[in-house]
């Protein structure tokens, strides 16, 4: 049986991952007591005894923790921000291109962004098939659940005689300089990162991703594109959807509670628009977490994942 540490388990990625671990047979959790839980000696050990260790902490307590592991046969994976585009590190993205063998044998792990795993997984496969090209100039509208901020956000959403502009959405990474920009621009080979407009709206759990481009910007039609994806996504969380039926509607919450990912293509041959819809919680930080660890320990790789129809 595998040994799994979850550092930093109070929070909103550590506490799905636990609940997803619960219930199997195949791992068993390490848990420190309440009040050894942020003792550097106690976690330490955790971290070295662990299978694979998850670090659900800020950039800065990810980079510590991962300096504490000194066991080079423990698995670790990093939910900040910190690893994305480190060197020695292995993005967990398994549906792109040659990241799943990579994540078979990986040791350290960095975990993709919400916001950026939707971008990526809409544009990568068209920049790796020469539709778009790497010079390309993009734009990403991104609508997020308030369960993506953390633990302080949702206390601000769900508290009594909240603030009334939190009953609206509300854009943020004003200044264009949001930390999920670099692994997007890396992941996907471009030479710009696009403009972001991260949106976080009155809801729990769901995002949806919108990349809009007009016909000049691609070498290609709209039936080329949904025949990139559909080729590109036959194994793993990720799918191509041809139509959702919805009545002419999106919705964000969709796939909320849910750990894969959805993909589909809108418009018209002048103007598309390249969907995704995941769960900002599920595939966008535990879930894929998750999918990764399964890879990495040899796992089938989507055990204890819920899929469509509860699967």
């Amino acid at each position: 049986m595998k040994r799994v540490f979850i550092d930093g388990s109070a929070g909103t990625t550590g506490l799905r991952i636990a609940e997803r671990l619960a219930a199997r047979a195949d791992l068993a959790l390490i848990r420190l007591p309440e009040v050894l839980r942020k003792d550097p000696a106690a976690r330490k050990d955790a971290l070295n005894t662990a299978d694979a260790a998850f670090l659900c902490l800020p950039d800065d307590a990810a980079r510590e923790a991962a300096a504490m592991v000194e066991n080079e046969s423990t698995v670790v994976i990093d939910t900040s921000t910190a690893h994305r585009t480190a060197a020695g590190w292995t993005y967990g993205f398994p549906e792109l291109t040659g990241q799943r063998e990579k994540l078979r044998s990986a040791k350290r792990i960095a975990n993709p962004g919400c916001h950026a795993t939707g971008f990526i997984s809409l544009i990568a496969p068209l920049t790796e098939a020469g539709i778009l090209p790497a010079g390309a100039l993009l734009s990403c509208f991104s609508l997020t659940g308030y369960s993506g901020g953390g633990k302080k956000m949702i206390a601000e959403y769900e508290s009594e005689g909240r603030d009334a502009l939190l009953d609206a959405p509300r854009q943020y990474g004003l200044g264009q300089t949001h930390k999920h920009l670099p692994e997007m621009k890396k992941l996907c080979g471009l030479e710009n990162a696009p403009v972001f407009c991260p949106i976080v709206a009155p809801y729990y759990a769901g995002m949806e991703v919108t990349v809009p481009l007009f016909r000049e910007q691609i070498n290609s039609g709209m039936e080329e594109i949904r025949e990139v994806y559909r080729n590109y996504y036959r194994t793993g969380l990720v799918h191509f959807i041809d139509s959702p039926a919805e009545g002419g509607f999106l919705s964000a919450g969709a796939y909320a509670g849910r750990d894969d990912l959805e993909i589909t293509v809108a418009g018209n041959e002048d103007r598309l628009l390249l969907i995704s819809r995941f769960d900002n919680l599920g595939k966008g930080a535990s879930g894929a977490a998750i999918q990764n660890m399964n890879l990495a320990l040899g796992m089938e790789e989507t055990g204890g994942l819920v899929m469509g129809n509860g699967v």
